[in-house]
């Protein structure tokens, strides 16, 4: 099975240039292992607005899978994921999406990204090849449980 679709209907993930500073950020303070972080935000049928990015803590565990480590994995913990989903519901949003860093390699789905994902989150890759934030890019998974690109808008300010 392939982990990427061909076809895709165009659907926009739009988030100001500062939540992209953030997350690359992020990815390069946490080389060479992967960050990860939640997008929170607003969703209809043809896009999704980020309206705010908070950054989590990788707990994968090398124990659990001696081949798998954090340089190539991530899992965030379910309490905070509780309390962004309590955060956001403060703000009026949702959880919209998921974000992680992919060291020295492209930022596209793997199939561990694939195996893990939820239907109707936006997955927004970042690549950090030799330790330096680069391409991000932005997928979510289809109901033929492939991963479908979306346009990523990225704005100054308020959309």
């Amino acid at each position: 099975m392939s982990v990427l679709s061909e076809d895709h209907p165009a659907v926009i993930l739009s988030l100001d240039s500062q939540h992209i500073v953030s997350i690359q950020a992020h990815a390069t303070r946490t080389y060479p292992e992967e960050c990860c972080g939640l997008l929170l935000g607003t969703s209809d049928p043809t896009g999704k607005t980020v309206m705010d990015v908070r950054a989590t803590n990788n707990i994968w565990r090398e124990e659990a899978q001696s081949d798998l480590t954090k340089k190539r994995r991530y899992l965030i913990p379910p309490e905070e994921m509780l309390v962004a989903m309590k955060h956001a519901r403060t703000l009026g949003l949702d959880i919209i999406g998921i974000y992680h860093s992919h060291p020295d390699c492209p930022a596209e789905p793997s199939e561990c990204d694939r195996a893990a994902a939820w239907q109707h989150y936006s997955y927004l890759i970042v690549s950090v090849p030799q330790g330096k934030a680069g391409d991000v890019r932005s997928w979510s998974l289809t109901d033929q449980q492939v991963f479908s690109e979306e346009d990523v808008l990225i704005f100054r300010g308020s959309p």
